[in-house]
């Protein structure tokens, strides 16, 4: 009897040796939407997934992918557990995957704001009220952006009182902030708009000429990014995952790692904060 209990008790042992080796081998995975040009996305976060790694005890890697639709697909198909999303896409990703939570975000993402810019050649200026941009030539960023389309779509036909194919010469869509700020500087769009933070940062930089291209009208404000984890990540990285997770993008405090994103710090985040982005897309015919 005494060695039975012995062999049950080396088995059971083995098993939870076996079962920590499971858990702690698997990979976690995140991706972000590319609302920059790939060098500075991986720049970002290959620092953030090693910070993260440290923090969670697992292997952490960063996965990029070429557009906001792609984030959300590898969301949907486990290929990325956690995600940096902006306002719409984190909202359609957890439609897709129920259970899902947004569990933190940037500081400022809870008043986040877009700027709407313009060549020097249409004579606009930064105003309070809304411009007059009826005739012009204009681009959106990435067709998934709430920053660069959804919240702009719905200020300009709130303001304008018609809809966007029926306001512009020409509607186009740059891809993403930065190709949007070189779009309307070059000239080869009249108006654009796009995230405020992305036009700071470029200009902190010296990148941006503003003989050539400014700011004519500042957004209200409307919630943004987050960091998105999927359902049934405890399944694979045990008890409390979820919480380690939130726990370690709040306590980010390296200057470094912040101002690539750039944020001042992150906040916690519920999928409710997210609410009125669901309302203005479903507004707008953008989700269901």
């Amino acid at each position: 009897m005494k060695k039975l209990i012995q062999i049950a008790f080396s088995i059971s042992l083995t098993l939870s040796a076996l079962i920590s080796f499971h858990v702690s081998a698997k990979t976690f995975t995140f991706t972000a939407i590319p609302d920059e040009d790939e060098s500075q996305l991986r720049s970002r976060f290959d620092k953030v997934a090693l910070y993260l790694q440290e923090q969670l005890g697992v292997e952490v890697k960063y996965i990029p992918v070429k557009s906001y639709s792609a984030a959300i697909t590898a969301f949907k198909n486990n290929q990325v557990q956690l995600a940096w999303f902006g306002g719409l896409s984190g909202v359609q990703a957890r439609k897709l995957v129920p259970g899902s939570q947004a569990i933190a975000q940037g500081y400022e993402d809870q008043f986040f704001v877009s700027y709407f810019i313009a060549h020097q050649s249409t004579g606009l200026t930064l105003s309070e009220d809304f411009p007059d941009i009826t005739g012009k030539t204009f681009t959106f960023g990435s067709k998934g952006s709430t920053s660069g389309r959804l919240m702009p779509q719905f200020f300009i036909e709130q303001h304008l009182n018609k809809k966007t194919k029926d306001i512009f010469k020409r509607v186009g869509f740059s891809g993403d902030h930065s190709r949007t700020i070189a779009q309307v500087q070059s000239g080869a769009y009249q108006v654009g708009v796009l995230n405020y933070k992305v036009w700071e940062n470029t200009l902190a930089k010296g990148k941006i000429d503003t003989n050539k291209v400014n700011v004519i009208w500042k957004s209200p404000t409307y919630p943004d990014y987050q960091w998105t984890i999927r359902a049934g990540i405890e399944k694979d990285f045990g008890d409390n995952f979820v919480e380690k997770v939130r726990r370690a993008l709040l306590n980010m405090n390296d200057p470094d790692l912040l101002k690539s994103f750039p944020r001042s710090s992150f906040v916690k985040a519920t999928n409710a904060d997210y609410q009125p982005v669901e309302k203005v897309a479903k507004q707008i015919g953008l989700i269901d």
